[in-house]
């Protein structure tokens, strides 16, 4: 796959039981954040439940870590977390419990590792999502998730945080000091009631419990923003201009999100309401704008007529935790077919990835990735994670995440008509 011998990250290697003596320092760390933010925690069905047990969280900021972490002591667990996660610390994070993993892939040594915890008699926290949610809504769960549920046979628990979003969305990280904010932890099935449930059933009702949207909760307790500039960052999320229909001209600066193609210009208040500043507002709330756009991806992906172009890229190579290195510079399509990326490394090999459509659900992306390398595309394979950067305008990583979602569901459909 690419042209470097590089030593791979250990996938293999048994989960750690968190050190007795890190159980309390992981506590002491957390702590000063949930108590900062008044997190209330509401838990459900779970008189008299002890580990083991499987946990299924939603992912919105690093503060849903904290806030697991409180919920949970002193029980302990593994967390499933993605491979980025152990750059320089791959020894103090599987020391407190953690377990690797290349998003969006595939894993069977996975299951075999949740059900080692699950034997030890511990918690295997896993976010489903896998990745911070774009607008603080749902992402699309995988639909291996009732299976995983069903053959664990243990009480499956689900923790869903509000707020957490609001309070630090992923597309401008700044802490807005939201309060207060809260979770709730549920038993969703016992061994029993799974036992008696098909994997469609299951399903379908995590998909109902995971049912969230942070800036209607936000709106419904009336929690202000009163950050100055919490529109900046806005337009990776919100990429095309619902007045004129204009792709990838957006640009935020303090509460304003402007249209550079015809000059229209909405202000974010202190609610995260959105309003026109002349005209029509189309949208005053984030989430439905984002809806929009997908529904947008989605006639482009029914037409067949959706491609990314070809892309001018850089890759960054993870293949394990002692940091990026720099593949080189190629091109990039993200079309009906999936994605591929080609180039030539610096010693003038080549190196290439295809990832096809129909095997990809859903795919990670970042907004200005660690504040100076850009927006990216994080693809992965078993062996390899390749960062790959986009040059220029003409393009949104927020539509290629959405078109991975749309492209990945009208193939499925496609298949439910021929079976």
């Amino acid at each position: 796959m690419d042209s470097k011998n590089f030593t791979r990250f250990d996938m293999s290697k048994p989960p750690v039981r968190t050190k007795w003596y890190l159980r309390p320092l992981t506590y002491i760390l957390s702590a000063p954040d949930v108590f900062k933010h008044r997190t209330k925690i509401t838990k459900t069905r779970t008189e008299g439940l002890k580990p083991p047990y499987l946990m299924l969280c939603n992912h919105n900021s690093f503060l849903d870590f904290k806030v697991l972490t409180k919920a949970i002591f002193p029980s302990r667990a593994n967390y499933v977390v993605a491979i980025d996660g152990f750059i320089g610390r791959e020894k103090l994070l599987r020391n407190v419990g953690c377990i690797c993993k290349r998003k969006f892939t595939n894993d069977i040594v996975l299951v075999k590792q949740l059900k080692q915890v699950l034997k030890n008699g511990d918690i295997a926290v896993v976010y489903p999502e896998a990745r911070y949610s774009l607008c603080g809504t749902t992402a699309v769960l995988p639909e291996s998730l009732g299976k995983l549920c069903k053959v664990m046979k243990v009480p499956v628990v689900t923790f869903i945080c509000h707020g957490n979003h609001v309070t630090s969305p992923f597309w401008n990280l700044h802490d807005r000091g939201i309060k207060p904010t809260e979770a709730e932890m549920t038993l969703l099935f016992t061994p029993e009631e799974l036992a008696g449930m098909s994997v469609e059933e299951i399903n379908k009702k995590l998909v109902e419990a995971f049912q969230y949207d942070d800036y209607r909760w936000q709106k419904e307790r009336g929690l202000r923003t009163k950050y100055k500039k919490r529109a900046e960052g806005l337009q990776k999320v919100l990429y095309q201009c619902p007045a004129c229909k204009t792709e990838f001209r957006m640009e935020t600066e303090g509460t304003k999100l402007r249209c550079k193609a015809c000059g229209k210009t909405w202000v974010l208040n202190e609610l995260n309401e959105l309003t026109a500043e002349d005209g029509q507002t189309e949208f005053s709330h984030i989430p439905d704008w984002y809806e929009w756009e997908r529904s947008n991806v989605r006639a482009e992906v029914e037409a067949g007529t959706y491609t990314s172009g070809e892309l001018d890229v850089h890759v960054d190579s993870l293949p394990n935790a002692k940091g990026y290195v720099r593949l080189g510079n190629g091109k990039m399509v993200h079309d009906e077919k999936g994605f591929r990326v080609w180039g030539t490394d610096d010693q003038g090999m080549a190196f290439s990835m295809e990832i096809p459509a129909a095997t990809q659900y859903s795919v990670h992306i970042e907004y200005e990735y660690l504040g100076k390398y850009g927006d990216c595309v994080d693809l992965n394979t078993l062996q390899d994670t390749w960062y790959v950067y986009p040059h220029g305008n003409d393009f949104a990583v927020t539509k290629m995440a959405l078109a991975t979602e749309e492209l990945y569901q009208k193939i499925r459909r496609e298949e439910n008509k021929k079976a």
